[in-house]
């Protein structure tokens, strides 16, 4: 009789556990976007850095944001901006991407172009060992050539 009543707790804790448990990704802010953004651009606030040393700079062990890209769009620009020197690496359907800001010339982190329906993981990483609040903004309007 010990014994199953041993064989019925233990699977029971072990649920109660895991429904206790929250995965990391449910933290992730998400967001979908659609082929007309409803404000453009688009502004996601947060920290940039992370623990994880990459070639990407210092990354997060968790995507910044993740963006759900609904239908393939033929033009979306999304740019970091941030005191320190922020990173954007990009991980979706088409590869990852890294993208540095430029020490020397204040650019920022910026990749534009065509973008293919699918799921995108951005972590906003930081060159040096330090954490900043970053603005992210996602746009569908094609930047004034200077």
């Amino acid at each position: 009789m010990k014994t199953c009543r041993r064989f019925t707790i233990v699977p029971a804790a072990l649920v109660i556990s895991l429904a206790l448990t929250k995965p990391i990704w449910a933290e992730v802010p998400s967001v979908q976007i659609n082929p007309k953004l409803q404000s453009d651009p688009l502004v996601l606030n947060g920290k940039s850095g992370g623990s994880i040393q990459s070639d990407c700079g210092n990354i997060p062990d968790a995507p910044s944001q993740i963006i759900q890209v609904k239908e393939s769009l033929p033009y979306l620009r999304l740019t970091v901006d941030s005191p320190g020197q922020p990173t954007l690496l990009i991980d979706g359907p088409g590869g990852r991407f890294c993208v540095l800001a430029d020490r020397y010339s204040e650019t920022k982190p910026e990749l534009s172009g065509y973008w293919q329906a699918g799921q995108y993981s951005l972590y906003i990483g930081e060159l040096s060992k330090r954490q900043y609040n970053y603005t992210l903004s996602i746009s569908q309007q094609k930047k004034p050539m200077n």
